[in-house]
């Protein structure tokens, strides 16, 4: 298995933060590197979404655990992986919280896709907001 993390912190309530992650329409808004994306069902497990990466063919990713306000979690079976996708928010005090994605890709190929698919997933996770642009949340400290 190969993993990597990446967390930072912010003063946005983890509330406010799982109703980005909620509203999937609205990924592109704080998320430059998504062209397209649907949701298919709800934002819960079993929910499926097509996220058409620029420049990139569609990717289907599957929702496989979601628990508001303080974690979900996407698999997307890409034959030779699967890439695992664990986003969340832990608050620190009562006006800080901790957001942090964990990427887990399994499979043959894992070792040597890992580090290619693996860093691009943090785009998404900038020192300017988490996960948006600094109009959408407080300023965050990249940990």
């Amino acid at each position: 298995m190969w993993t990597t993390e990446h967390t930072i912190e912010t003063s946005a309530a983890p509330e406010a933060i799982w109703r980005l992650w909620a509203d999937v329409p609205g990924w592109p808004t704080w998320n430059a590197d998504i062209e397209r994306i649907t949701l298919d069902g709800p934002f819960a497990v079993g929910g499926r979404i097509e996220m058409t990466p620029v420049g990139e063919e569609p990717i289907e990713l599957r929702i496989a655990e979601a628990a508001e306000p303080e974690l979900f979690v996407d698999e997307a079976d890409m034959g030779e992986i699967v890439v695992r996708t664990i986003h969340r928010v832990d608050p620190l005090d009562g006006e800080r919280a901790r957001v942090t994605y964990r990427m887990e890709i399994t499979g043959p190929a894992a070792d040597t896709l890992g580090p290619q698919i693996g860093p691009q997933g943090w785009s998404e996770l900038s020192a300017s907001g988490t996960p948006a642009s600094s109009r959408s949340l407080p300023p965050a400290t990249v940990r």
